[in-house]
């Protein structure tokens, strides 16, 4: 039993929101699964639920940001604190310094509660304290304006500075700006329409009806943006199989498959299972899709999925994805979509902790693998057959440059983004890889996940 297991955190939004940020940082879990679970078994309310869940991932967000305040107010610097007591100032500073609806006394008040509960007199005296006084000096909690441009971007917008400075190098100093921000703005609330049941517009009507604030994505075909009614998961169009929850950016990939009738199309890495089902539902009810997944328990969500959506040929199988070359006969597929495993810097709005766990080494090793799948499953499309490689990172080491590679080594394969290119909007192609082998989408283009998709057709 962990050490943040084993402290009893109140069952408040608050306290599970400390009890997930104690977890993230102590024992390397996941944000998402932390929360998800905490909130499962703290069975808070729809309002605190949602206090909760800002809580965690505000903090997360702007970690650095709220450390360089704090460190002005603790006298031996927050890295010196115990990693509850750390972080208990973390949310504590977050409510008071980017949150305009908790009251600051309230703020104070609890946080001094959770302390005297979890610690000694002497830690609740010192939170008191910190807080206070960053209270009375709030008119100085401003970021200097005479920063170098990395720093100054990476304290402003809670990113860390190699970071900043890679995308500055490629993207420069507006647009790395507007990145960041992006980042740390909560995303949108999108679902996929399942088109075998209902049309977009009909669906739509209804949420309409039912009070949403509901409108087609300017993305992606199958999309609706919602921008009022909560978790969808949790409504009976989900239950029913009318919709999936997906982001606006991964609708794309199915769309540039270009699916037709009967065909057999193979979903390399397809956990959880959204776009393989995305594929089902536009062969409408023909052909086959071959769901492969290296994790049992991930091949598991996907047969669900399914199930839901009444997908029926939807196969599922686990393998590495590396030996599926192995497994089925040279140009056995009609499509292939390769989801390739990446850094994820492109969902960094959904995962802030990701931006704080990756280093410049983790890109560089996954590149490596991402070219080795791309390789091994081309042998597997048919003459004349759309390979689809897509991640959702900005980064031209896994993406353009993993294309390009593979295509001076392909001679048999092709870049072919028409007519997909020329559905989608207008997109801000000064801000593309000169080698154009892709569709880049950043986060502040559409408000969308960052998102690289690139189509390869296989000469007949």
């Amino acid at each position: 039993m962990s050490k943040a297991t084993r402290l009893r955190f109140p069952l408040t939004a608050r306290g599970v929101a400390l009890q997930v940020l104690t977890s993230v940082e102590q024992e390397g879990a996941y944000s998402n699964l932390q929360l998800n679970e905490a909130l499962q078994r703290a069975d808070l309310s729809g309002s605190d639920s949602g206090l909760a869940t800002e809580l965690v991932y505000g903090t997360i967000s702007r970690r650095n940001t709220i450390d360089y305040f704090l460190n002005q107010y603790v006298q031996k610097g927050v890295g010196k604190l115990e990693i509850w007591v750390r972080n208990l100032l973390r949310l504590s500073f977050y409510q008071i310094y980017y949150l305009d609806r908790i009251p600051d006394h309230a703020t104070v008040s609890e946080a001094v509660k959770i302390a005297k509960k979890l610690g000694h007199q002497g830690i609740s005296g010192m939170v008191n304290g910190v807080l206070r006084n960053i209270l009375r000096n709030a008119d100085k909690l401003v970021v200097p304006a005479n920063l170098p441009t990395v720093s100054q971007i990476a304290l402003e917008h809670s990113h860390p500075e190699w970071l900043v400075e890679k995308w500055v190098n490629w993207l420069g100093e507006e647009k790395t700006a507007d990145i960041c921000q992006a980042n740390n703005v909560p995303p949108a609330n999108s679902v996929r329409v399942n088109t075998t049941v209902i049309t977009r517009d009909k669906l739509i009507e209804e949420m309409k009806a039912a009070g949403l604030d509901a409108v087609p994505s300017k993305l992606a075909q199958d999309g609706i943006v919602v921008r009022s009614g909560g978790n969808m998961a949790l409504t009976s169009w989900y239950t029913d199989g009318l919709l999936s929850v997906q982001d606006e950016s991964s609708m794309l990939v199915a769309e540039a498959l270009d699916v037709k009738s009967n065909m057999k199309v193979l979903d390399c890495c397809a956990a959880p299972g959204g776009k393989s089902c995305h594929i089902a539902e536009r062969l409408e009810g023909t052909g086959q899709v071959v769901a492969n997944d290296v994790h049992p328990h991930k091949a598991k969500l996907i047969e669900d999925q399914a199930k839901r959506l009444g997908l029926k040929q939807v196969e599922c199988q686990i393998s590495d994805a590396m030996d599926l070359n192995h497994q089925f006969a040279k140009e056995s597929f009609e499509r292939i979509l390769l989801d390739a495993p990446c850094s994820g810097l492109g969902v960094i709005r959904r995962k802030p902790d990701l931006k704080w766990v990756k280093t410049e080494e983790d890109i560089a090793n996954i590149a490596q693998l991402q070219a080795e799948l791309l390789h091994a499953v081309s042998e597997l499309l048919k003459p004349g057959g759309i390979l689809v490689y897509s991640t959702c990172t900005m980064e031209p080491s896994e993406n353009n440059e993993v294309v390009s590679t593979f295509l001076s080594q392909h001679p048999d394969f092709s870049l072919e983004m028409e007519p997909f290119l020329s559905q989608l909007p207008a997109v801000h192609q000064e801000y593309q890889n000169p080698a154009k082998q892709g569709f880049q989408i950043f986060p502040d283009d559409y408000h969308s996940d960052g998102f690289y998709i690139s189509r390869l057709r296989k000469k007949a």
